[in-house]
């Protein structure tokens, strides 16, 4: 064999090699990569500032909207229903409320209709009408018309600030003056150990309101 035809040998030998080196190469590459894939599809992905159903941030979805178990019982639409409440001050979108007639009856009675309706950025915790049925008609009655001491227990309902739920565990100065206490977390806050929320963060033009079990009565 000459010199010749010996390098054209060994030179399409080197070239069989590589060719093969890069055939498995290539192979080995595109099984790496559909390993990968299959691994990554196995993986639920969540989008960047997106969060996943039932986590913490999730959750916090109740801070802004109405919460509660009393709130199917709020119209779903009307000068009652909370798109309705949220156009009017405090004192006329409870009057629109059925669950708050009782109450709304004892604010006129004690002449502070338009005290709460031009006030601005309050909190109302506003007692349904199975609240004040709690208190002997007699006592309920007397109360109604004694207009000083219904204009405390009414003004003990009312933080001259909005309140959202995050904001709403603690104390909290009323316009009485007297302070009321409120424990828990979304949805289940209690007022003074014994209300208990049944609808809140329910907003008006004015005011955030917490629809209670039970009507809440001032220290002093």
């Amino acid at each position: 064999m000459s010199t010749t035809t010996r390098r054209r040998n060994t030179v399409a030998a080197l070239l069989t090699a590589t060719a093969l080196a890069v055939s498995l190469g290539a192979c080995s590459s595109s099984g790496s990569g559909s390993s990968a894939a299959t691994k990554a599809a196995a993986v639920p992905s969540t989008a960047p500032g997106s969060t996943a159903p039932g986590s913490a941030a999730s959750g916090t979805a109740m801070d802004d909207q109405p919460f509660g178990s009393a709130c199917t019982a709020v119209p779903k639409d009307g000068a009652g229903s909370f798109a309705g409440m949220a156009k009017d001050p405090v004192a006329t979108a409870a009057s629109n409320n059925p669950l708050l007639s009782t109450l709304v009856t004892a604010v006129k009675q004690a002449g502070l209709v338009d005290t709460l309706n031009s006030a601005q950025n309050i909190t109302v915790f506003a007692p349904t009408n199975d609240a004040f049925a709690k208190i002997p008609k007699a006592t309920l009655d007397a109360v109604l018309a004694d207009k000083d001491k219904l204009t405390k227990i009414l003004t003990y309902h009312v933080v001259p600030q909005r309140l959202a739920p995050t904001a709403l565990t603690g104390a909290h100065k009323t316009l009485e003056t007297d302070d009321l206490t409120v424990t828990g977390t979304t949805p289940d806050f209690t007022v003074n150990t014994t209300a208990k929320v049944l609808c809140g963060n329910v907003q008006t033009a004015n005011a955030t309101v917490y629809i209670v079990d039970t009507v809440l009565m001032p220290a002093s």
